[in-house]
């Protein structure tokens, strides 16, 4: 596996030099030595830019149906929060996965080791060669940068696989015939967070970097996150040193976390965007621009996706497309939130809709709802792009006949509408203009970490530490932002609901559900199976809401088994280096 790793480097490099143009330098580009790289400030700054480029898919997606295991999936589809409506899909590398199949599952996640160690190959020969970079602000940057994804990528390795290996110079498996060993859960926590630091201490802080960079914020940020996750619970008390700790080491991690937290708000440049206004509909549309400004106060580290949307050349998607509703020119429905989901919307009292001395009203259940439902959620009745949202049923003389926003869009086959009855609110905007032409389509960044989430983390910490009011402020600071009404006090479900209701669709949910050690119930069909809801309007009788399962199309049924906690590494990697599989992974 190393061997094709090393061969996928060097067509990234080829391929990455090629495109720079001659204008640049005297020399061919068939006859560029790898030393002028390192003397070229040009040169440098597009050899970096694979890293960014390959860090998160962002909201860029391909499901592939003919070449599995080279798709790239929205992670939020695995949990309960979303799901996708086009039943060609159910059969690709995304159905694969929701099936729980040994196949599929061990494809992707050679996919993705391939993926990420063949960047952190190219991270260790800039750091290989760093004497031969001219020195100032440049090198200084470049090292910091080198170190901040050196340890991202570890990091993404390690909430897949558990400890990998650590590799920290550029390794030619063709000419070097070094075996590495699987490190420690424990060496690979510390390794991750001395690289964060190395590029914290290199690193300026946001506001003089350019922006979209790797800055001093980020590399704290990071080194929170590994120590929050590492905090999980299926990673304490492991017999196996490369899954977790041999003893229960949630605590101290906890604890560790929440002292780099304190760094990064010593910084004192993130914050909540403020909403100003203070009637529902303005209240809805701030805080639906929140995730359509990109790079604003609130934004930690985010995919930077390009300005034009161009998705043919540069690294624009198509998120507004696959998620319009057919009487905007939809025909993908690939982002539809499920009742799941809404159900875990609050009264705007703050009352949870099951809750025995609930305020919630069933017989008008989309009425007085948190602020943040209506921003997140397209449903029936609603109001976008000038359109009332039609998504019921109207019973006429026995037959049903569906709403505009249930009929699928134009003549093609394969166009598809909403299976559960709602269409995606949050992400998308308004103005996009959808139509026919494949190049063009969505900018908006796809946002990884964001200061919100500092402050559910803070939460979650000192809930866990025994500190519920000082967990409680933190939560409060968020629904203040949103006017909903403060806690009083908190429970562990108010805050895993509010973070839930914060992060809705965002890149954490999934990752939270195995963190949590939550993700056999939540995400498995038979222990929560997927909802979606029916609406039938008849003239002269009540509306009725009907609730229906929508875990997959014919025989397709969501699985997570105790194994998907940590992918196998592949199989050649196994054999080459003699190193323990992950347990209960067979080679397929």
């Amino acid at each position: 596996m190393k061997t094709r790793s090393y061969i996928l480097s060097v067509i990234a490099a080829i391929m990455l030099l090629g495109y720079t143009g001659c204008q640049f330098r005297d020399e061919p580009n068939d006859k560029l030595s790898e030393e002028s790289i390192w003397k070229s400030p040009l040169l440098l700054d597009e050899y970096v830019l694979p890293w960014y480029r390959n860090m998160d898919n962002g909201f860029s997606v391909f499901v592939t149906t003919i070449m599995k295991g080279i798709g790239r999936e929205y992670e939020p589809w695995f949990g309960d929060q979303l799901t996708v409506s086009r039943s060609d899909w159910y059969q690709a590398d995304y159905g694969d996965i929701l099936k729980s199949s040994m196949e599929g599952n061990s494809r992707r996640a050679k996919t993705v080791w391939t993926k990420y160690y063949t960047q952190i190959q190219s991270v260790n020969k800039l750091l290989d060669n760093a004497g031969k970079i001219a020195e100032g602000d440049q090198k200084t940057r470049l090292l910091g940068e080198a170190h901040f994804f050196r340890a991202y990528y570890y990091y993404l390795l390690l909430r897949s696989f558990g400890a990998p290996l650590i590799i920290e110079h550029n390794y030619d498996p063709l000419n070097d015939g070094t075996k590495f060993p699987r490190a420690t859960y424990e060496e690979t926590v510390k390794f991750i967070v001395r690289e964060a630091d190395l590029a914290r201490d290199l690193l300026k802080p946001v506001e003089e970097m350019e922006t979209g960079r790797a800055n001093r914020g980020a590399a704290i940020m990071l080194k929170a996150k590994t120590y929050l996750w590492a905090s999980g619970v299926k990673f304490q008390n492991q017999t196996k040193s490369f899954l977790g700790f041999s003893d229960d080491r949630s605590a101290a991690m906890l604890e560790a976390a929440k002292k780099a937290y304190d760094e990064l708000e010593a910084l004192h440049h993130y914050d909540l965007v403020p909403i100003a206004g203070t009637t529902r509909n303005e209240i809805v549309s701030e805080y639906r621009n929140i995730f359509l400004t990109k790079n604003s106060i609130e934004s930690i580290w985010e995919v930077q996706h390009s300005d034009d949307g161009d998705f043919s050349k540069g690294f624009g998607h198509k998120l507004d497309r696959e998620s319009a509703a057919p009487s905007f020119g939809g025909t993908y429905a690939a982002y539809v939130p499920t009742h799941n989901h809404v159900c875990e919307y609050r009264t705007i009292t703050g009352k949870r809709i099951d809750d025995p001395d609930t305020d919630y009203d069933a017989e008008h259940p989309y009425d007085n709802r948190d602020y943040r439902f209506y921003a997140n959620i397209l449903y029936d009745g609603c109001t976008f792009k000038d359109h009332v949202m039609d998504i019921h049923y109207t019973r006429v003389n026995g037959e049903e006949v569906p709403g505009e926003d249930l009929k699928p869009y134009g003549s093609s086959t394969s166009a598809t509408v909403t299976r559960t009855g709602y269409y995606l609110g949050k992400f998308v905007r308004e103005s996009q203009k959808i139509d026919n032409d494949e190049n063009y389509a969505s900018s908006q960044n796809c946002i990884i970490w964001r200061y919100a989430e500092v402050l559910l983390d803070y939460a979650e910490i000192y809930f866990k530490q025994n500190r519920p009011d000082l967990a409680m402020e933190e939560l409060n600071k968020i629904r203040r932002r949103v006017h909903m009404p403060e806690y009083e006090s908190i429970t562990w479900d108010d805050i895993m609901n509010e973070r839930r209701v914060e992060l809705a669709f965002e890149k954490s949910t999934y990752w939270d559900l195995l963190r949590w050690g939550t993700a056999e119930k939540v995400m498995t069909g038979t222990t929560n199976p997927l909802k979606g809801i029916k609406i039938y309007k008849e003239e002269g009788k009540p509306t009725e809401y009907k609730e229906v399962i929508v875990n997959g199309r014919n025989t397709v049924v969501r699985y997570f088994r105790e194994m998907q906690y940590f992918l196998p590494i592949p199989w050649d990697e196994i054999r080459y280096h003699g190193i323990e599989q992950n347990p209960t992974w067979r080679e397929m």
